[in-house]
């Protein structure tokens, strides 16, 4: 059992860059997948990133792909989503989940969830 907590979120301007985290508690992080998901106001949960649990895989929404970067520091317990190039649709609440087995871009499939960070974008 794990449970994320994210930080790192927060006011960044149109083109900047921020770079949230997500710590979770429990010895067995390094055996679960790890996502990124984020939730604007009136909106579903949107697919952000995925990384495998060894951190050798990586997928991307279509929308942030070539802009953010996913990493994990399994010896910390943390994920890490570089956030670069924002754009004010990028504006959200961001969610950091964990799952057992393979990758996925279903929030559905997650099992664990972080209570999110805020970032907001201004132009």
């Amino acid at each position: 059992q794990v449970q994320p907590v994210e930080s790192g979120g927060g006011l960044v301007q149109v083109g900047g860059s921020l770079r949230l985290s997500c710590t979770a508690s429990g010895r067995t992080f390094s055996r679960y997948v790890m996502g990124w998901f984020r939730q604007a106001s009136g909106n579903e949960r949107e697919f952000v990133a995925v990384i495998s649990s060894s951190g050798d895989w990586t997928s991307y929404g279509d929308t942030v792909k070539g802009r953010f970067t996913i990493s994990r520091d399994n010896a910390k317990n943390t994920v890490y989503l570089q956030m670069n190039s924002l754009k004010p649709e990028d504006a959200a609440v961001y969610y950091c989940a964990a799952r057992m087995g393979s990758l996925s871009s279903r929030p559905n499939d997650y099992t664990y969830w972080g209570q999110g960070t805020q970032v907001t974008v201004s132009s």
